[in-house]
Parts: C-alpha cells; structure tokens; sequence
C-alpha cells in the first residue's frame, strides 16, 4: 500500500526551494541580475529583479554585483526564478543615520547612497564608500535629509537648512538666517519695516552716518544724502 505522506514528501524534496545566492551580473536595461546560488557556486540565467513599485508609479533599485539576495523558483521549478530581494549580512550591514546616530527603527525609512560596496569575487572586505553622498531619513516625527556638509530637517512646526556655518529655518514666526549675509541678484521689496541694526547702505552711502548738505533754516528740503 502506498504512504501518501512519503509520496508527498518526495515531490516536495523534488521541487526547487527558495534560497542564497551572490549577484553576479546586473541588466540595469531589464532590471534583471545573475545570481551565484550558494552553497552550490552554480550561476543562474537572468532572473527578474524584483522591484518596489511597477505601475504608474516606478522605483527601481538594482544590488550592486556581489549582494547577498534571496532567490525563489517560480512554481518549484528551478529554471524560472525570481531575485526576491537583496539581505543584509554580517559584512554588508545596515546603514547608520548621519541625523540620528542609529540604524533605521521600526517605523522608519533610511536610504544612504554611497555606502561601501559589497566584497568583490568572495573577499570578505567591502569597498569604498562615496563621499559626500546623499542621505534620506524619515522618523515617525521628522525628515532629515543630507548631502556632504548640507542637511535639511522638516518637522510639522518648520523647516531649517544648514550648509557649514550659515543656517536658516522657516517657521510661523518667519525666515530666520544666521551665520551668513543675503545676497539676490534682483529686486527686494518690503510690505513692512527694513530694520538694519547696525547700518543701512545706499549706493555706499550709510543711512546712518551720512551727512546733508546745504541745510538752513526754514521750510526748505535738504539735498540728497553725501
């Protein structure tokens, strides 16, 4: 009599199982990749990458060659498969939040650009990383974003920018800038006071210190600042 239960267990050691592999090869075109399965060391065809969004809305994010990633056959069969998506791994690990100091936490995105890339040909030391890169990290109350000396953090009361020394933050209470002059290439105009607290310039004439000529008494108007 037959044991359905050996019958089934074979059919499912017979099938391909999901599983471990190295990328090996990328088709940015195709948004597709060969994948070096483990522990086998055998090289996959190309396999479709699996991507974030497909539609009217599309995110494409390719792993770099040598990115530890998950492979699943398609219906068991080990001919068509699919990269399901890349891992982390003890050498490859999460990156760290230039606004935080931390990895990203549950109900956080973080995307850092520029991190060292993954061992080339089984080595185990990473590569180098870009400076300067750019960075992205948004908390359950904050967006921070970066680029090399320049951050940006928008909260739900204001939005402040700071690139080297000089800042500037946006809030209900106006534009506030520090640490550095304005300088427009255009006109500036004023609904309300211009207050200089030190000085007041015009053509190079101080507002503050200038002199009027010709001035006696009587109703007469004064001549323009010297």
């Amino acid at each position: 009599m037959t044991d359905t239960r050996m019958v089934a267990a074979g059919l499912a050691h017979a099938q391909a199982q999901p599983g471990f592999g190295l990328v090996s090869a990328v088709d940015p075109v195709n948004h597709a990749v060969k994948v070096m399965l483990q522990p086998a060391g055998v090289e996959s065809g190309w396999v479709p990458c699996g991507a974030l969004q497909a539609g009217s809305l599309r995110m494409a994010c390719l792993p770099d060659i040598g990115t530890h990633v998950v492979t699943i056959p398609v219906e068991g069969d080990a001919e068509h498969m699919i990269m399901a998506s890349p891992v982390f791994d003890a050498v490859i690990m999460p990156p760290t939040s230039q606004a935080t100091g931390k990895p990203a936490q549950p109900g956080e995105m973080l995307i850092v650009a520029g991190c060292p890339t993954p061992p080339a040909n089984g080595a185990t030391a990473q590569g180098e990383a870009t400076q300067n890169a750019p960075w992205w990290h948004i908390t359950k109350d904050m967006i921070y974003s970066g680029a090399g000396d320049t951050t940006e953090t928008l909260t739900a009361t204001g939005k402040a920018w700071k690139v080297g020394s000089v800042g500037m933050t946006l809030d209900a209470n106006g534009l506030a800038v520090t640490g550095g002059p304005i300088t427009t290439d255009g006109d500036m105009t004023a609904q309300g006071t211009v207050t200089g607290k030190t000085d007041v310039l015009t053509a190079g004439i101080s507002g503050k210190g200038h002199t009027h000529s010709g001035v006696q008494p009587g109703s007469g108007s004064t001549g323009a600042p010297q």
